[in-house]
């Protein structure tokens, strides 16, 4: 007997359908289960610890949400389970998996978030699938960590590692890993590893369920960095283009230029970090002058890992020397 603390918290998978909408209700997480029970034949061998912290569609998740699963989760004797289950929305999976990846790298049994590209009702929808590789992912393997399996369409179950999970592909509901690198594949009832995971180091202790206030900025020709006031902001945290880069030129004015926008934060004590970029021996010049200007890098890391890891290193840390520390460390096997 296997036994799996389930939190839901909305999303499709835990919407239906009504007059055309799509919104979470209150019966779907029981559909969930009864589906669970009509096609896994070893149903009976799993037993259910049910919470509910927060029902909402995962578009609507705010930091305070993660505070309520993350404090669901803190509030159970863990020891008791053999593994996690978390029911989530699409939209923001991937933040949410990044998050709790990071705030639980020490943890001892696997936690799996579990979506669904349509209501469960839908012939189309992955959501089912996706839940028992998460019952299969705790039956068989016994590495802790945070999981996400998910199975796009026309392709093999794939089983990502949390924190190294993209978010959802635009005009489509498919997933993949930072790189397309899934840890596993999920075919025929057993488990393949694609690549090995490096063994975790001394967990990082101290963090706190509290979220910092990120700014988070999309680099785009035109962008106008006068428009942020860099009022109620702790850190700067600034997405750049596939070769790590962003605007640098002032042909156009400063106020489009990422150097004089990294001057104007240190001027107002506000710490500028950036991400992704592969770190190499070398760099694009425009790189090189947002990094000479007082702009930190987030190396090797994706963008939502790295938004996790600053929301919880500016609440739980006070020390700029401890943040920068452990925003360099591989907590969570988020640095490729």
């Amino acid at each position: 007997m296997k036994h799996i603390l389930l939190v839901f918290t909305g999303g499709t998978i835990g919407s239906q359908v009504e007059h055309g909408a799509i919104d979470t209700h209150a019966g779907a997480g029981f559909r969930l289960l009864n589906l669970f029970e009509q096609h896994y034949r070893d149903h009976g061998r799993i037993k259910f610890t049910r919470l509910q912290p927060v029902q909402i569609l995962s578009e609507n998740l705010q930091p305070g949400d993660w505070r309520q699963i993350i404090q669901a989760v803190e509030s159970q004797d863990l020891s008791r389970f053999d593994g996690i289950i978390v029911t989530h929305g699409t939209d923001t999976l991937a933040f949410s998996a990044a998050t709790l990846g990071v705030y639980f790298n020490n943890l001892k049994i696997p936690l799996l978030l579990v979506s669904s590209n349509y209501p469960l009702d839908n012939p189309q929808a992955n959501g089912l699938n996706n839940f028992i590789c998460a019952v299969e992912y705790i039956r068989q393997e016994n590495r802790g960590g945070v999981f996400v399996p998910y199975q796009n369409p026309g392709q093999p179950m794939h089983v990502h590692i949390g924190t190294r999970l993209n978010s959802c592909l635009p005009l489509s509901g498919d997933f993949i890993s930072v790189r397309s690198q899934p840890y596993m594949t999920f075919e025929s009832g057993g488990f393949t590893p694609l690549h090995d995971l490096p063994p975790r180091l001394n967990p990082v202790i101290g963090l706190q369920n509290q979220f910092a206030r990120i700014l988070l900025i999309k680099p785009y020709p035109g962008l106008n960095y006068d428009c942020f006031t860099l009022e109620n902001v702790d850190a700067v945290l600034h997405d750049l283009y596939h070769s790590g880069t962003a605007c640098a030129s002032e042909q156009w004015g400063q106020t489009g230029s990422l150097p004089a926008f990294c001057d104007r934060c240190q001027k107002n004590g506000i710490p500028i970090y950036m991400a992704p970029s592969v770190k190499s021996a070398e760099a694009y010049s425009s790189t090189q002058q947002i990094l000479a200007r007082g702009g930190k890098m987030i190396w090797n890391t994706s963008l939502e890992s790295a938004y996790a890891k600053l929301g919880l290193a500016y609440a739980s840390f006070s020390d700029i020397k401890v943040i920068d520390d452990f925003l360099d460390r591989n907590a969570a096997w988020e640095q490729l």
